[in-house]
């Protein structure tokens, strides 16, 4: 059943994302020398690979973090992320460049990861755009060679209509080109714009890197939810919904607090050692 106000909720999250978490600290490298972001960090032999978690839109390589990777952390794990695709004069927020750039972003930040960790391949956890735009590293930037595993919380990996939303740019004169113009990296997201049309081209994924999406039915910004899952051999379509029945999270919250998408997403990055994923876990 469609609820009346899932087409106000679109509009609403794109503009609350950057409210519901703090911005006082927009830049990756203000997190502790001691943890998080410490390229002194040297992953263990239990958790070989470094993480790099890569944000969302509107957000940043720390307030969107800022739960997850002290999660990560205490699990003995070497974690960093990263700003990407911040517009000339922007430091609070991303993800809003052409996300082909970004993904040249992600690749130098990753080379920089793995010369300071002497690893040989690091694991990523993206949400929302930060799940989708690493499979452009993977696919057309040689990522596939430097990467064990995707995971994607709430990726738009085919795009999005808002609910529907998008289907009305037509009826506005202008409306498309001023997002290409000036918003590329929402453009570049839209269902069936021209870089989604090459991002999914030829098949979701690349040999060699292990994929995990996970979703919730909840999802008022990536619509349909559906359009999350990908397709391919090494793949694990995962909905919030089939391991909590009543876990709630939208959009936002699926990549900032809820811990049953983090012990989901905890099993793919170590998946010889994961254990079932129910309501209890958001108490581990």
């Amino acid at each position: 059943m469609r609820l009346p106000w899932r087409r106000l909720l679109a509009a609403f999250s794109l503009a609350t994302a950057m409210a519901v978490v703090p911005t006082a600290a927009a830049s990756a490298d203000s997190a502790p020398s001691s943890g998080w972001n410490d390229f002194s960090c040297r992953p263990s032999a239990q958790h070989p690979r470094p993480v790099v978690l890569v944000h969302g839109t509107f957000a940043s390589g720390t307030d969107n973090w800022l739960v997850f990777a002290p999660y990560l952390e205490a699990r003995g794990y070497c974690v960093f992320s990263f700003d990407y695709g911040m517009l000339p004069g922007e430091s609070l927020v991303g993800g809003l460049g052409p996300i082909a750039d970004s993904a040249r972003q992600l690749s130098d930040f990753t080379d920089r990861v793995l010369a300071a960790t002497h690893a040989a391949k690091v694991d990523i956890v993206g949400h929302s755009q930060g799940g989708m735009m690493p499979r452009y590293y993977l696919k057309f930037l040689g990522g596939a060679a430097k990467v064990n595993a995707l995971v994607g919380l709430a990726p738009d990996n085919h795009g999005t209509t808002l609910d529907g939303l998008t289907a009305l740019l037509p009826y506005f004169p202008g409306a498309s080109d001023f997002f290409r113009s000036t918003l590329p990296g929402l453009a570049d997201q839209i269902a069936g714009s021209p870089f989604q049309q090459q991002l999914n081209a030829g098949g979701d994924t690349v040999p060699g890197v292990h994929y995990t999406v996970i979703s919730t039915v909840y999802d008022e910004v990536v619509t349909p939810y559906t359009s999350q899952a990908l397709s391919g051999p090494d793949v694990h379509n995962v909905l919030l919904q089939n391991l909590c029945p009543v876990d709630v999270s939208e959009h936002v919250t699926i990549g900032l607090t809820d811990r049953i998408a983090f012990h989901e997403a905890a099993n793919a990055l170590d998946p010889a050692h994961a254990t079932p994923t129910t309501c209890l876990s958001a108490f581990s």
